[in-house]
Parts: C-alpha cells; sequence; structure tokens
C-alpha cells in the first residue's frame, strides 16, 4: 500500500510540473512600415476598410470662376457616379468603356486630391524614394520629402512624379506635380483646412503661393459597412 501511495504522489508531482510548464513560441518579426505606409496610416488608412460609401464635391475656384463636380464611390463594389451640371454618369471602374472614359479620369484626378496619402500605397507600377529633407517650396518650412514617381507603362499619368512634403506627425503639407518627371515643376501647392470623417483625415484644401486659385471639397460624406 505505501509503495501504492509513493506513485500516485510521484504521477501528481509529475503532472503539475508539466502543468506549470508554459510552452513559448516564437515571435514573428513584424515588417518595417514603410514610410508611404506611414504617411497613409497618420491619415486614417486602417479605417478605410470599413467604407462602403464616399461622396464628395470637387471645387476649383479661379479668379473670378467656378467649376465643380461631384462622385459617389463604392469603393468595394468600384461603382462611380459622376455628376455635373449637364448630366451623371454611373459605371464600375472594372469596367471602363469609350462613354465612361472621360468621367473615370476625372475621378482618379480628383480622388488624387482628396486621399494623395492613400494614393501612394493603393497605386502600382510606382516607385518612392527615399525619405530627406528639404526647404518646402510655399511654407520656407524644414519638412521631409519623398518622391513618388509612375512608369511609363498604363495609367493616366505615365511617367509623371510627385513630391511630398511632409511633418514630423507624416502629414502632409505641400506637393510639387512634374509631369513626365521633368525636372521643372509643372504645378506647386499646399495642403490645408484637414477634417477628420470616420476618423478618416482629408486634406480639403489646397493653394498656390501667391495665386488667385483655390482647390476644395465640399459635401464629404461616407458611410461605414
Amino acid at each position: 500500500m505505501k509503495n501504492k501511495g509513493l506513485i500516485i504522489i510521484v504521477l501528481l508531482l509529475c503532472f503539475s510540473c508539466k502543468k506549470d510548464t508554459k510552452t513559448t513560441t516564437p515571435e514573428i518579426e513584424k515588417t518595417p512600415l514603410s514610410i508611404a505606409e506611414k504617411i497613409a496610416n497618420a491619415h486614417g488608412y486602417e479605417h478605410w476598410k470599413n467604407v462602403s460609401e464616399l461622396k464628395f464635391t470637387f471645387n476649383v475656384d479661379r479668379d473670378s470662376s467656378h467649376f465643380e463636380r461631384s462622385f459617389i464611390w463604392q469603393p468595394k463594389t468600384k461603382k462611380v457616379t459622376a455628376i455635373n451640371k449637364k448630366d451623371s454618369v454611373t459605371y464600375n471602374r472594372n469596367k471602363v468603356d469609350s462613354l465612361s472614359l472621360r468621367s473615370d479620369q476625372a475621378f482618379i484626378n480628383d480622388k488624387f486630391w482628396l486621399l494623395p496619402a492613400f494614393q501612394m500605397v493603393w497605386d502600382s507600377g510606382t516607385t518612392i524614394s527615399e525619405a530627406k529633407t528639404e526647404i518646402a517650396p510655399i511654407s520656407k518650412d524644414s519638412l521631409s520629402k519623398i518622391t513618388l514617381t509612375y512608369s511609363n507603362d498604363g495609367g493616366y499619368t505615365p511617367g509623371d512624379a510627385y513630391d511630398f512634403y511632409y511633418d514630423k506627425n507624416y502629414h502632409l503639407k505641400e506637393w510639387i506635380f512634374r509631369k513626365g518627371n521633368s525636372e521643372k515643376p509643372s504645378m506647386i501647392t499646399a495642403f490645408s483646412e484637414y477634417k477628420t470623417i470616420e476618423d478618416i483625415s482629408f486634406p480639403t484644401k489646397s493653394t498656390k503661393d501667391g495665386k488667385s486659385w483655390s482647390l476644395y471639397f465640399t459635401d464629404i460624406e461616407i458611410k461605414n459597412e
């Protein structure tokens, strides 16, 4: 009986030791975020997956003239409705044809102005330079800069380049557009009047230094799933 009692105690001790032993799993190394991803996340990119519909109106005031057009975009289905003073066109971005081509070109342009931080991670066929510190062209502040360059194949802006200037919080402040990657700037503008809607941050106004010109967005609405 004594032997049996000893055996039971030993078995219980062994079981207890096994139960207390913690199994360790090797840590999975996380890939460091790229500068483009950090900029996108600073503007709320992690919340984009919840968006089922985005509405916005693109406006440009030049001297005494005013231009505007509106869009309703359902990113999950790729359905777009383009609306201007004359008519409206509804199409799917998977099936752009001759009737919807001009509307899609306008949509891509206007979306780029509204969501420049996201375009860096959305667009394929691009290269992004290493970050460096430079004096921004409009504010003259010392800011970080990266250059987004499109390949010469495909898309509506083949070979074009964009110099983005951003602050220490990865918020976009200014940019230079260079058509065909020319050394000479085609357009220089500053982003301002940021608005946060459903945790996504939009630069709702762009201006040129010393020019009577303003590009801005109104009627921004988001529907989440």
